[in-house]
């Protein structure tokens, strides 16, 4: 069954839930003796933990009576006691009875919660029926290591779970694709006892740090990125610090960055930082996403205020689009996407504006004026683009709609004709651009992969030719440094780095998003600082 798309009515429900608590962050304790744990504990509370989680299924010489209270009473942390078997994706292999009398002993020692699996939970509950603690509570958990199956088959399952008389509900299961994810959502707002929802593996990411929108009881979160209890589990450190968890609330507005791989995106620490900043109530995240049509019928609610797109979905977006900026449309290429309160998608490119931006700053400081301005200095301009691919073509565009004479020059003619061609400008071979100069002063865009990491001793243009530019921009910005923007230094042009039009490209995306501007130093420090 496909991903049923969000209704305005699901989200409302999200707002006036059943227990309004925050979600709770669980951290899992992996250690292999108590003393390890022990540590483990005091560093899950300096970290800002909530909750630790025992997985007595990790200890290698386990004591029960002796080893239990040790854990429970001396950890600064409320304690949540798992002893998972291998039938259910842990590590215990013994006898059944010994592991439930052990998880009974937790709930006497003052273990706060203890989580048993569906299969046994029934017996289990029957077993400590009125003898549980006050603030005791049992997490019914049931694990599926394959798919995330249909709606109506999870809506089973938690009245499945809600019969053996849990307290709460656990479901855990694994993501095929991001909008699996949804289902899960639905089923945590619309759930009549506290859930926990989770959805394993990368591309279930988001349902593990957007709990406290949707009313999840607890996430977990790791102590660090080695010691993860189930695949796709972020770090404790990362949900508070990268994405915010404290600040998230049923209100908060969802952007991200949308590709295939995304993991390595330093986007999200960017605009988080930004967000929290100016105390917006917005979160930004990395969504890994296959099918690109499918995502943006499933996530198609206000909520989901827009994201980024970057490689391979700059092109596949486009059809998703109702409206598309006119100069977005000729690139053909869009990475700002922005949901319209109508609920319309609509998309920019602000990758041209980024770069653009950046060499009429450097060309104005050439000429002593001050950055910004309404007259652009690339007007009239001899205006070279290496490269006829997507940055290739942002630049043509961009350029040509500032007044520049555009001249494109790519490995093939032919690639390099028919952009030239639509901007109305000239076309060449690379080889050719070494012995082209008719004037002096030209402006040079590089937009080739040529000088790019690991092969940074190459360049596009040998030096002796960039005596005829004044101002030279790579769009390469690893290294940030390239061979031919230092060779263009020394030859008296202004240099342009790729950074430059990185950052600018998030301003104008920031804009378009929330209406307001950039908080600029703030990313310049922040890019400074990670990239």
């Amino acid at each position: 069954m496909g991903s049923l798309p969000f209704t305005t009515s699901d989200l409302q429900t999200s707002t006036s839930g059943v227990w309004s608590s925050p979600t709770l962050l669980c951290t899992p304790l992996m250690g292999t003796t108590v003393d390890q744990m022990l540590i483990e504990m005091r560093k899950a509370k300096e970290i800002g933990a909530d909750i630790v989680e025992i997985r007595l299924d990790c200890l290698r010489n386990f004591n029960p009576r002796q080893d239990l209270e040790i854990l429970i009473k001396q950890s600064p942390l409320p304690t949540l006691v798992t002893y998972r078997p291998i039938w259910e994706g842990g590590q215990y292999e013994g006898d059944e009875n010994k592991r439930q009398d052990a998880l009974r002993l937790a709930m006497e020692f003052g273990a706060s919660y203890i989580d048993v699996e569906l299969e046994v939970a029934h017996d289990f509950n029957m077993s400590i029926s009125g003898k549980k603690p006050d603030n005791f509570k049992v997490i019914v958990s049931s694990h599926n290591f394959h798919n995330t199956p249909s709606s109506e088959a999870i809506g089973n399952l938690v009245a499945r779970i809600q019969a053996t008389g849990a307290d709460i509900v656990k479901i855990a299961t694994t993501a095929l694709d991001i909008t699996d994810c949804a289902r899960i959502f639905q089923i945590m707002v619309h759930s009549q006892i506290p859930t926990i929802g989770i959805v394993m593996g990368e591309r279930g990411l988001i349902s593990r740090l957007l709990g406290p929108k949707y009313g999840g009881y607890l996430t977990y979160g790791a102590l660090e990125a080695g010691a993860i209890s189930a695949p796709g589990q972020p770090t404790a450190k990362d949900l508070l610090e990268l994405y915010n968890f404290r600040l998230i609330n049923p209100d908060t507005k969802i952007y991200g960055i949308i590709g295939k791989p995304v993991g390595h995106s330093k986007s999200p620490l960017l605009f988080n930082a930004s967000f929290k900043s100016v105390g917006l109530n917005a979160i930004y995240l990395h969504f890994l996403v296959d099918d690109v049509a499918k995502f943006f019928n499933t996530y198609s609610t206000p909520d989901f205020g827009g994201c980024s797109c970057t490689i391979p979905h700059k092109e596949a977006a486009l059809k998703c689009m109702d409206d598309i900026d006119p100069i977005a449309k000729k690139i053909g290429a869009i990475n700002n996407i922005c949901r319209r309160p109508d609920g319309k998608l609509y998309a920019f490119n602000t990758d041209y504006i980024g770069a653009i931006s950046a060499i009429e700053d450097g060309l104005r400081e050439l000429n002593g004026k001050a950055p910004g301005g309404t007259e652009s200095p690339l007007a009239g301009k001899l205006f070279i683009v290496l490269g006829a691919g997507g940055a290739g073509k942002s630049l043509a565009y961009g350029g040509a709609q500032k007044g520049a004479r555009v001249v494109v020059a790519n490995r093939t003619f032919e690639r390099a004709k028919e952009l030239a061609d639509k901007v109305g400008g000239k076309a060449m071979t690379l080889e050719e651009v070494e012995h082209f100069h008719p004037e002096e002063g030209m402006v040079l865009a590089n937009t080739t992969s040529v000088g790019m990491k690991p092969k940074i001793d190459e360049t596009p243009l040998p030096k002796h030719a960039l005596k005829h530019y004044c101002l030279v921009f790579d769009a390469i910005y690893t290294p940030k440094d390239t061979r031919l923007l230092r060779e263009a230094k020394e030859t008296g042009a202004v240099i342009v780095y790729g950074t430059e039009m990185l950052i600018r490209q998030g301003f104008e995306q920031y804009k378009n998003f929330t209406g307001l501007p950039a908080p600029e130093e703030l990313f310049r420090q922040l890019m400074e600082k990670h990239a």
